[in-house]
């Protein structure tokens, strides 16, 4: 549990009133005191993400979120971030009372389901009150599961983790694969990996251990080497490799290195594809070609890593794309769980690779390009762009390769 990536797990939200029992649950899930409970409403301030195992479905992510009837000016913006945890979550856990479920509960079920996202009902206190026929037929006709249960006590908790189980096991948070569909028992697949500075010494960078560790699941070999290494690598091996892969700041290089009827891509377009929507990405890099000076482009990052002195966001892409363009183009960033820039007024958006978030928040932000008509595409597939290598990095996608022509 412990060593699953946070982006790789199911993203569980708990939504409802203050003071309805949204810690409660959590404790009652775990069965351990992992949130702070009182009988004090608004306890929960600001939504508080925790990594959890849930037995049935694995390792999950939950967060525990402010009452959405929370008052004042500060109450209001609590709200706000309650909300946007709902572009981050695969599963809605609403609770609330027998008393409390009225037409802003329901108001809140028909918007999460109206979002895609799963949602289990679940009337706590049930020790205290019953809710009453009306209010379970109206969540009954939204198709919604549903129990009622007692934290203080324990009644009917398991029937709600079997509830949450059953919903959380229907969920596709990610495609099971990275590179399994592309290369075949057997197969070698060449990393070029230079040593970033970012990484953790000793360590690689999560994204390239995540594909070695899919292609020794896919029965395949994987050989990794530095960028000075490749000419070495290829003439130690007795067959060309299936396909190879680089880090994006390599890429031109790389790309000069490796015949050309071998397969060839990047970590960052793998998990632009893994992670988001490969071909909105390809179509919204081709925004580079028409920027012009005073245009404002975003860099939108997932994380809040410490920013090196030749950052890849911030200073080489900017660098890069000025220097391909000609133009003074200006560049902000966004760093973090939380997208706090208004993002119309940008000319494009490129976002990281989202190594740290999951795919739903990912094809949030793509989402909330698209209702805005903001072209975004991501780092990797920007810098193979402007390094005139796409159509090359592409080539195990022919659909993707393809919109680069249109």
């Amino acid at each position: 549990m412990n060593t699953t990536p946070v982006g790789n797990r199911l993203h569980m939200g708990i939504f409802g009133k203050r003071n309805v029992g949204k810690s409660s649950l959590i404790n009652a899930l775990t069965g351990q005191s992992t949130a702070i409970v009182s009988d004090v409403a608004g306890t929960t301030t600001d939504p508080v993400g925790k990594a959890m195992e849930i037995s049935g479905i694995g390792p999950v992510y939950m967060y525990d979120t402010a009452g959405l009837d929370d008052t004042g000016e500060l109450g209001l913006l609590r709200m706000e971030r309650t909300r946007q945890i709902i572009r981050k979550i695969n599963l809605a856990l609403l609770v609330t009372t027998g008393d409390d479920f009225d037409a802003e509960d329901e108001s809140l079920i028909r918007e999460l389901l109206g979002q895609g996202r799963s949602v289990v009902a679940l009337f706590n206190k049930c020790d205290q009150t019953q809710p009453d026929t009306e209010k379970i037929e109206k969540v009954e006709a939204l198709g919604v599961p549903h129990a009622a249960i007692s934290c203080r006590t324990g009644a009917n908790i398991d029937e709600a983790k079997k509830l949450i189980v059953e919903a959380g096991s229907k969920i596709f948070v990610e495609r099971e694969t990275i590179i399994g569909d592309l290369i075949g028992h057997g197969d070698v697949v060449l990393l070029i990996v230079p040593i970033d500075l970012g990484a953790p010494k000793g360590r690689l960078i999560l994204p390239q251990v995540q594909v070695i560790r899919d292609i020794l699941d896919n029965d395949a070999v994987a050989v990794t080497v530095k960028e000075r290494e490749i000419d070495y690598a290829l003439r130690g091996l007795n067959r060309k490799p299936a396909l190879v892969i680089c880090d994006s700041q390599v890429v031109l290089k790389v790309s000069g290195d490796i015949p050309d009827d071998v397969k060839f891509t990047t970590f960052s377009i793998l998990f632009s594809r893994q992670k988001g929507d490969l071909a909105e990405f390809v179509r919204g890099v081709r925004r580079i070609d028409s920027l012009h000076d005073g245009d404002k482009v975003l860099i939108l990052e997932a994380c809040t890593h410490h920013p090196m002195p030749d950052d890849i966001g911030r200073v080489k892409l900017p660098r890069w794309i000025r220097s391909y363009t000609g133009r003074n183009i200006i560049f902000e960033t966004n760093a973090g769980p939380l997208v706090d820039k208004d993002i119309s007024q940008y000319a494009l958006v490129i976002s990281c690779g989202g190594c740290m978030i999951n795919r739903q928040e990912m094809l949030a932000r793509i989402g909330d390009a698209q209702c805005r008509n903001v072209p975004i595409t991501n780092y990797g597939i920007a810098i193979s762009f402007v390094h005139g290598v796409l159509k090359r990095a592409l080539s195990p996608f022919p659909y993707e390769q393809s919109l680069l022509e249109g």
